[in-house]
């Protein structure tokens, strides 16, 4: 298979790549590394990307960013960061990488465990988390010529602890290697519509 890995570089697309690239012909993207530049707060720039690597048989989208602050001072500017990369970057990626995807395709896109259990600062991303996971149920069903899209939507990563840990007070943190088979599973398997909650302890 011929997949595209957005967000390569990182803690938890670096994993996916390893579990991927030994059966499968792995292309890196990323906003600034990878074997292909993509921006997804820029359609045109999505465009031209998916233009140069050609059909794919899976997309996957490892990356999003959001701010975090506390509700009451959460500016329009850091709800705009979520939306425009998290929330439109990846409903976007999903409209014009279908156009890219082979019949039987895949999309795999990314949340996250604040949809489901908020943290101090996180409204943002517990919002926008769900609503990526509300849009993959909803749009499974007008995905054309078999095409099948799921959300992965992990806890906090072990690697991220040190960075992390301390918005995440008694969650279980999960491995990105092992966070990692989520993706393979979506990519690979047969579900569609569906969130992957890869909640260790859960």
């Amino acid at each position: 298979m011929k997949i595209l890995v957005i967000g390569a570089k990182g803690t938890i697309g670096s994993k996916v790549v390893d579990a991927l690239c030994a059966s499968h012909d792995v292309i890196k993207a990323g906003k600034g590394s990878g074997d292909v530049a993509i921006d997804l707060t820029n359609p045109d720039s999505m465009r031209e990307a998916l233009a140069s690597v050609g059909k794919l048989d899976a997309i996957v989208c490892a990356a999003g960013d959001v701010a975090f602050n506390s509700f009451a001072n959460l500016s329009r500017e850091e709800w705009d960061v979520g939306i425009n990369s998290r929330l439109m970057g990846q409903v976007n990626l999903t409209q014009i990488g279908a156009e890219y995807l082979s019949d039987g395709g895949s999309i795999t896109l990314t949340s996250g465990i604040i949809a489901d259990h908020p943290i101090a600062y996180g409204v943002s991303a517990a919002t926008l988390n769900g609503a990526i996971q509300h849009f993959v149920n909803a749009v499974a069903n007008e995905l054309p010529r078999g095409i099948r899209i799921n959300v992965v939507s992990p806890t906090v990563v072990t690697e991220s602890l040190a960075t992390y840990g301390d918005y995440f007070p008694g969650f279980h943190a999960i491995d990105a290697k092992d966070l990692a088979k989520s993706y393979v599973r979506s990519v690979l398997g047969v579900e569609t519509g569906k969130t992957f909650k890869a909640f260790a302890g859960n």
